[in-house]
């Protein structure tokens, strides 16, 4: 099954960011394809690398960032979204004037037509959070 996942939680506030990463990585490991990964509204702050958790606590940031690895998954920050809070990459920190990036790696910022499009593409979208 080909599938898209929209997370609209950030990392900590509640278990949407941790459902939609154990849901995903089940669903890679058991064959599926999961064609993107969209983080919208507080969604966008699983893609923040100054995320900083104490040593005992999970690194959903990272968990995400290795999931991408393992599997090339296509994690996109909507652009709104993002900008609302904070999260530039290098293109939009010199279309808004920042000197610096805090993008985790393997993120990506877009527009919104990439989760039309994966809802498009896909035989489900599994939406996360609020």
């Amino acid at each position: 099954m080909k599938l898209a996942v929209q997370v609209n939680e950030g990392p900590y506030q509640h278990e949407a960011s941790d459902s939609a990463y154990h849901f995903t990585k089940a669903a890679l490991e058991k064959g599926h394809e999961v064609f993107r990964v969209f983080f919208y509204h507080d969604g966008v702050l699983n893609g923040t690398r100054l995320t900083t958790p104490p040593q005992d606590d999970r690194n959903i940031v990272e968990r995400w960032v290795e999931l991408a690895e393992k599997y090339d998954l296509d994690l996109v920050l909507c652009v709104a979204a993002a900008q609302r809070r904070g999260i530039v990459d290098e293109g939009e920190a010199e279309r808004n004037g920042k000197d610096a990036t805090n993008i985790a790696p393997k993120f990506r910022i877009s527009g919104l037509g990439q989760l039309i499009e994966a809802a498009i593409q896909c035989d489900r979208l599994v939406v996360f959070g609020d």
